[in-house]
């Protein structure tokens, strides 16, 4: 008691948050969406497969480059101010306490719900004669013929057992043995089977965990051999990686990436999750194999690995239960979208995108009609993320195709986008692009594209800046935004910031741009700085910034002097925040909030009075140390009066909305926001009802 007191003090009194600890919180939001008793089951369900697949990368990622520096024996300090091998117990303990909150409200709140709503998940017992005849005949047809057991003894290697799959390990003993010799073998579940078998029983669909069925049938896999338990668990492999620098950044680059995301696959577990009753002497084994303790055993006593659940989310019989999904409406800037070229539109003026309330079809419609065009000449794009069947890579495969001048930036190091990236990326090289697959060390965020486009006796360049990917999925589940423009100084700077990406190049400074690794986290310091000393000199001062996530410690320094100086700072931080507002003497002008709810909030706006002269960034940029040091990015400053009024409006909304919102307390937990009195403001629905005379309202201080 006395140590976990001792840790909670260093935790308490460090100026900085966990930012392993704050991502758990942020979990923890996702999570209370599931408990919404005002959404129906399917949408709870939905919540809770996102918390589900959120801890499984968090494993990962996080815990994994945790054990990074605890297997090759390196010191790490945490924000939090705790060395690595007391935070690891500390963080684990605490995704525990989540892994147990996530379990009981399955259990003993949305599981119930089920046969109201006409489905159940079934086990084998509950079955008839039928039925249990039908999933018989499922298996001998279907997963028989699929599984391998794999046998570990004196004469068997320990097989590679896959990541976040189920397995059952069985332990059996033969007959003739003459002593007690257990053995111990594996069965893996095949992933590309799904998770339920169903089958209708009148007006109510039933679902049988394939786990349930290969339990039931498992004695034919082990003929004439005593089964002693058979217990069903599932692994999570270290997934972080970093890529070494390296001078050729051809064949032998793409090799290297292949060679690492194999490495995934196969990496150091970090987390075992299994059922009640396991076989001790197994999990003696598994742990003295992977050298874990019961910290990093995770037990479930209902479902293992809950994203299973999107097969019963997304079912034909259910479609109709998730919330329909708002028409998207026009930019308010780009009302008549249909009624002349986009080309022609944004030679007059500049267009503020706002997904996924506004469609991101101007940016495809703009490409597309840049490949048929026999005017455009060039084009050129960065590419982080793309949807699966991309139209995007459809115009730069026709463009290409009509002898248009392509080139394109390809981050094949996008977390868990490495495989279709590359494919994708290799597609347009044969086509005849000119491709560049990332930048050395670096991992190329930023979201840029530039056309070039004869126009008579001139030539116009048309630029589009986000902070959003290029792909036509997300940008109807992300918050983001996105500026398209002809203005000459944005086509200037982002022509020579393609040059120092593609090529050898160090231009003077940007005029509108400002861009990372060269200079980004001075900028804003220095942004900050002068909020600061207009605050001394007791002028107007403000800040709003909204993003993913805030981890920079040199930044969050700068807002804590800014705050002591007088000015009022307001954050709207999606995921992670390591800054601690609100405490006395530190932060007492800063306070900050979370949106969580329908759309995943992933635009990135910052924003500095200067005494009412402000100026406000886009971009695609966090406050984080790998996006000023480890990553290519651009914020862009929005000038066209219009637009900046625009995006002054986003973040209004985002500091009005008083029903997805969560405040985050000194002591690093989050209150959800109350609407004290006031009428609900959600702006996830608030935005599709915005004009252009809410927006000249806008007002941030």
């Amino acid at each position: 008691m006395l140590v976990r007191d001792k840790v909670s003090n260093v935790i308490e009194q460090s100026n900085y948050i966990s930012r392993d600890l704050s991502w758990l919180q942020f979990n923890h939001r996702v999570l209370d969406q599931a408990k919404n008793t005002e959404r129906n089951i399917f949408e709870r369900l939905k919540f809770l497969a996102i918390t589900s697949s959120n801890l499984d990368e968090f494993f990962m990622i996080r815990v994994g480059s945790l054990y990074n520096y605890l297997d090759y024996g390196k010191e790490r300090i945490d924000y939090s101010g705790l060395r690595e091998t007391t935070f690891r117990k500390t963080l684990l303990a605490t995704a525990q306490h989540f892994f147990k909150e996530q379990n009981d409200e399955y259990k003993m709140h949305l599981l119930p719900l089920f046969e109201l709503s006409d489905f159940r998940i079934a086990k084998v017992t509950d079955l008839d004669a039928e039925e249990r005849s039908d999933m018989s005949a499922y298996f001998m047809r279907t997963i028989f013929p699929m599984l391998t057991p794999m046998v570990f003894d004196g004469y068997h290697t320990f097989p590679i057992l896959m990541n976040k799959i189920l397995i059952f390990g069985v332990v059996t003993r033969t007959q003739d043995d003459s002593k007690d010799q257990r053995r111990l073998s594996f069965v893996q579940i095949p992933q590309n089977l799904p998770r339920f078998y169903e089958m209708y029983r009148g007006d109510q669909l039933v679902f049988v965990p394939i786990e349930e069925i290969i339990r039931h049938e498992i004695h034919k896999l082990y003929r004439n051999i005593e089964i002693l338990s058979v217990n069903l668990f599932r692994i999570t492999r270290n997934g972080d990686f970093t890529l070494e620098e390296s001078d050729d950044i051809e064949a032998d680059f793409i090799d290297e990436i292949k060679r690492k995301i194999k490495t995934r696959r196969t990496g150091r577990v970090v987390r075992i999750e299994a059922e009640p009753g396991y076989s001790t002497w197994m999990m003696k084994v598994l742990k003295g194999r992977w050298e874990l303790d019961d910290d990093n055993i995770f037990v479930s006593d209902r479902m293992i690995d809950f994203t299973g659940l999107w097969q019963i989310i997304n079912h034909k019989e259910f479609r109709d239960q998730l919330p329909v999904v708002h028409p998207q409406v026009p930019p308010v800037s780009l009302k008549n979208v249909k009624e002349a070229p986009i080309f022609d539109i944004l030679k007059k003026q500049d267009v503020l995108l706002h997904h996924p309330y506004n469609s991101i079809e101007p940016v495809v419609h703009l490409m597309e009609q840049a490949a048929e065009d026999p005017d455009v000449l060039a084009i050129k794009l960065t590419i982080y993320r793309l949807a699966k069947s991309s139209r995007i890579t459809n115009a730069l495969l026709k463009a290409a195709e009509n002898g248009k001048h392509v080139s394109v930036l390809f981050e094949v190091k996008a977390r868990f986008d490495e495989e279709n990236n590359i494919r994708e990326a290799q597609r347009l090289q044969k086509a005849g692009c000119f491709v560049i697959y990332g930048i050395s060390r670096y991992k190329t965020h930023t979201k840029l594209l530039l056309i070039v486009r004869k126009d008579g006796d001139k030539v116009t360049r048309y630029v589009h800046m986000s902070s959003g990917n290029y792909n036509e999925d997300t940008s109807r589940l992300y918050t983001d935004v996105g500026l398209l423009t002809t203005n000459e100084v944005y086509a200037h700077d982002i022509s020579e910031f393609f040059n120092v990406i593609t090529g050898h190049s160090l231009p003077n400074d940007y005029q509108y741009l400002i861009t990372a690794p060269r200079d980004m986290r001075n900028q804003l310091i220095e942004l900050i700085r002068k909020e600061a000393t207009h605050a001394q000199q007791g002028l107007a001062s403000g800040i709003v910034i909204k993003l993913n996530s805030m981890e920079d410690r040199e930044i969050i320094d700068e807002l804590y002097a800014a705050s002591q100086a007088g000015v009022p700072v307001k954050l709207i931080v999606r995921g992670i925040c390591c800054l601690r507002p609100g405490r006395a003497g530190l932060s007492d002008n800063i306070a900050v909030r979370s949106i969580v709810g329908n759309f995943l909030e992933h635009a990135r706006l910052f924003y500095f009075h200067n005494t009412g002269d402000y100026k406000i960034y886009g971009g695609s940029a966090d406050i984080m140390v790998r996006s000023f040091e480890r990553r290519i990015e651009s914020l862009f400053q929005v000038v066209s009066e219009n637009v900046k009024q625009e995006a002054v409006n986003v973040l209004d909304y985002n500091l009005k909305d008083n029903v997805n919102a969560y405040e985050l307390q000194e002591d690093g937990s989050y209150t959800k926001s109350s609407a004290n009195g006031h009428p609900p403001f959600n702006m996830h629905e608030e935005f599709y009802k915005v004009n252009a005379d809410i927006i000249k309202e806008a007002r941030l201080f």
